[in-house]
């Protein structure tokens, strides 16, 4: 899918306001962050390992992670060896999947965690080619009012605006500061 064809600050603003479903589950993505090779806090910065593997392969396939030995995290691999961790969807397509998965019925996708606790997606996900079956992703049909901002919970490269939201958004993982920088239509 051409979509996927873009490094890893291409492509983070270019998912949002793209529908992800996972087996027909899903919604509208509208925060990403992204990750590049040379990014001391991306996972392919120290090189390839075991469990890195997918950031090494083609572009637009899925790369699943353990964060924190807590919980999943999914992210898309871009050109280069760069990622684009999809942090928050709007739920819109089999919301009571999502409910039975979670548990609750509010902050069904908003954060790393709960998204992919919410869309089923898990280690046996990593690597899969997202142009195929579990995963369907449909283009935006407009240009959304993006807005950009730093990272969230990181240690190194905490300053870098590589986090981008859907302006207005009431399922941001978390709000944005009062001045984000936008990035108007993307």
């Amino acid at each position: 899918m051409s979509i996927f064809a873009a490094n890893a600050l291409e492509l983070a603003p270019r998912l949002i306001g793209t529908k992800l479903l996972v087996d027909g589950v899903g919604g509208t993505i509208v925060e990403t962050e992204a990750y590049r090779p040379d990014d001391p806090a991306s996972h392919s910065f120290r090189g390839l390992t075991k469990t890195n593997t997918a950031l090494f392969g083609p572009l637009g396939h899925a790369y699943v992670y353990r964060s924190h030995g807590l919980h999943w995290c999914f992210n898309v691999v871009a050109e280069q060896h760069g990622g684009v961790l999809v942090r928050a969807l709007a739920p819109e397509f089999g919301i009571d999947q999502m409910i039975a998965r979670r548990g609750v019925m509010t902050g069904l996708c908003s954060g790393p965690g709960r998204l992919t606790q919410a869309l089923g997606i898990n280690a046996s996900h990593d690597g899969l080619p997202l142009d195929k079956p579990p995963f369907e992703f449909v283009d935006r049909l407009d240009e959304p009012d993006i807005i950009s901002g730093p990272r969230i919970g990181l240690t190194k490269a905490v300053t870098e605006p590589w986090r981008f939201g859907l302006a207005g958004s009431p399922y941001l993982s978390k709000p944005f500061s009062k001045r984000p920088a936008s990035v108007g239509p993307v």
